[in-house]
């Protein structure tokens, strides 16, 4: 745990720097959001409206701990690690609630779970020791993933009418198509350096 905090400098950050403690506060507020979201029974009330919020602050904390890592030199390999986890944890969370409370497809919640997890698997089992940059699909994905999630958590049709669905069920498409498309991107990019390194 030695080492820099939040200042900037060329020394060993600590693995308790302040990104990384944004990340964990990520992991631990994942359940109490869950939690949020199914106390009133499945109701568009006051704790829906709570837990929407709190999922669009936690989502946004992953540009907050990314950005202060690469600005702070506040990048660990606990950093690396658990980021990417706790981004996925969360966005999984929001997709298999959604799915429980009847609001969204369970085929498409899988689909977008199959993707994330086997994209991980195969970093970890097969790209160790190489890095594939996210290309321009994968970052839109993680966008509107994010995005659509976000919309379809806050009850906005509560106050701003029906319509509301409309635009809910045009971003999880498209959330669901990115996630798809930038999925095989990947595999393709994978392989290719797979086979290039032998």
């Amino acid at each position: 745990m030695r080492g820099r905090v939040a200042r900037h400098g060329d020394t060993p950050a600590s693995m308790g720097n302040l990104a990384n403690i944004i990340t964990v506060v990520r992991i631990l507020l994942t359940p109490v959001f869950l939690w949020l979201l199914f106390l009133d029974g499945g109701e568009h009330g006051q704790w829906r409206l709570i837990a929407g919020i709190m999922f669009v602050v936690l989502i946004a904390t992953d540009s907050v701990d990314g950005m202060l890592a690469r600005r702070q030199n506040l990048v660990t390999d606990f950093g690396k690690l658990v980021d990417p986890i706790a981004d996925k944890g969360l966005v999984l969370s929001g997709l298999v609630a959604l799915s429980l409370l009847g609001e969204l497809w369970w085929w498409v919640t899988i689909v977008i779970l199959v993707r994330e997890l086997g994209i991980t698997a195969m970093r970890f089992a097969l790209l160790r020791d190489r890095v594939i940059a996210a290309g321009f699909l994968g970052k839109l994905k993680t966008v509107i993933q994010a995005v659509a999630i976000s919309f379809a958590l806050v009850p906005l049709w509560e106050w701003l009418g029906e319509w509301v669905f409309w635009v809910n069920w045009t971003l999880m498409a498209a959330a669901l198509v990115l996630t798809v498309v930038s999925g095989v991107q990947y595999v393709w990019q994978a392989v290719r350096v797979a086979r290039a390194h032998g």
